[in-house]
């Protein structure tokens, strides 16, 4: 979710990348002069993600020798109880993934990012533009640097589709679930979901609200926390109905999203499934699990489908800005110039290659070529609202609270009613 990967191959957890030794938490040296050594927590464990990461510090310390960056890789789906307990423990990294939304908030209300505001540099200001700024900040100070725009929708095999006969990409619901009978009856899947992650499932759930939800109930909620409005519950009952047409892989509720050939990602990667709900870093992922390890040739993209009866906007788009913060340990001074550096032209050009991901950097976009990024672009620029992933907007507690009770009721573990019910006892435990 999340920010999910977000953005990168997550396959296992893996030995932290130095370029010289140094301890595990930040913290190292000051901003009063002497070496500084700065401490990175991302989620690309693997291929070129890994490689981006390992090459920025390296850049980065030939420019400030007194700086050493030490990037430690974390699988996703570790990173954010890994990085909870160490910043409680006071023992969190400099630089660390930030999720953003109601989580980001919980770390700002508890004393334990640094406010970045002073810190971006005029060309930051000027080459990463107000939007993607203000989606990592809150109440006007700005708490992360985003370096990715993902927004989301389904990708898919533009070959599959051929084969069955598909012809248009579906723009109702209506439209995908006859596509999803014909990739059936071509002997595919028509949808990889992993489920077992929770939140690739959950983002059914998220995208149908999107749809059914005006903007202001999704404003609303988030302040309030309060799930009372019809649209929740209308969301739940359209993702029964989409779940009994069976449009998942066998064994999608044990199925990883992102983690080997056999994940969700993979699934697609290998056309053993037609498509994937996903956000703008999954082009990255499929691509490090097709054979070849390259860009899966036939790849494209769609918006979610518009839902019948919806208050919100058809053109309404769901995603996310993936950054990066610092610690309230970390050296201020040290901390922001690299995070300025991240932003740059040279490295935003460079994090797009690595991970197939829309970079914020808009002159770095000017070289996405891809059409699908393009596309997905495209949509992102001109939605009337983007709507950050419910788990991230609504915080740590009542998106994990969502999540589980999404799968629960694809498992039939569970109701739609227990949905508003999980989410709102949540809630009101805080």
């Amino acid at each position: 979710m999340k920010s999910k990967m977000r953005g990168a191959t997550a396959i296992a957890l893996a030995a932290g990348v130095a370029l010289v030794a140094a301890g595990c938490a930040g913290g190292g040296g000051s901003s009063s002069g002497g070496p500084v050594t700065l401490t990175v927590w991302q989620n690309s464990t693997t291929g070129p993600g890994q490689q981006y990461w390992m090459d920025a510090a390296s850049a980065f310390h030939k420019l400030h020798p007194d700086i050493t960056v030490k990037v430690q890789s974390i699988q996703n789906e570790q990173l954010d109880g890994k990085l909870q307990t160490a910043l409680n423990s006071g023992n969190g990294p400099d630089v660390f993934l930030q999720r953003g939304g109601g989580k980001m908030a919980a770390m700002v209300k508890a004393g334990q990012v640094l406010d970045l505001t002073g810190s971006l540099s005029a060309e930051t200001r000027t080459s990463v533009g107000a939007g993607a700024i203000k989606a990592e900040s809150i109440d006007g100070k700005v708490y992360a640097m985003p370096l990715d725009v993902l927004p989301e929708g389904i990708f898919y095999s533009k070959n599959l589709f051929s084969k069955a006969g598909i012809t248009q990409t579906p723009t109702t619901m209506d439209e995908l679930n006859t596509a999803n009978a014909a990739l059936k009856k071509s002997g595919v899947t028509p949808v990889a979901v992993g489920a077992k992650d929770a939140w690739p499932a959950a983002h059914w759930y998220y995208n149908f609200a999107l749809r059914l939800c005006s903007e202001k109930t999704l404003d609303d909620t988030a302040k309030t926390l309060n799930f009372s409005d019809p649209c929740w519950t209308a969301a739940g009952e359209q993702l029964k109905q989409f779940a009994a047409t069976q449009p998942f892989q066998p064994g999608f509720l044990t199925t990883s999203a992102q983690q080997g050939a056999g994940s969700s990602a993979g699934l697609v990667a290998n056309h053993k499934a037609s498509m994937e709900l996903m956000g703008g870093w999954d082009p990255g992922v499929i691509a490090s699990l097709t054979p070849d390890q390259k860009p899966l040739a036939d790849l494209a993209w769609f918006p979610f489908p518009t839902v019948s009866g919806g208050q919100g906007d058809p053109a309404a788009i769901m995603g996310g800005v993936d950054g990066y913060s610092c610690s309230a340990t970390a050296p201020k001074k040290e901390c922001a110039e690299f995070l300025n550096f991240l932003v740059t032209t040279p490295q935003q050009e460079a994090y797009y290659k690595a991970f197939n991901s829309p970079p914020v950097n808009l002159d770095a976009q000017k070289v996405v070529t891809e059409p699908y990024l393009q596309q997905l672009l495209a949509a992102y620029n001109k939605a009337p609202y983007v709507s950050q992933y419910l788990d991230t907007l609504y915080g740590q507690n009542v998106g994990n609270a969502l999540n589980v009770a999404i799968v629960n009721l694809l498992a039939g573990k569970g109701t739609v009613a227990d949905i508003i019910t999980s989410v709102n006892q949540a809630a009101a435990k805080g």
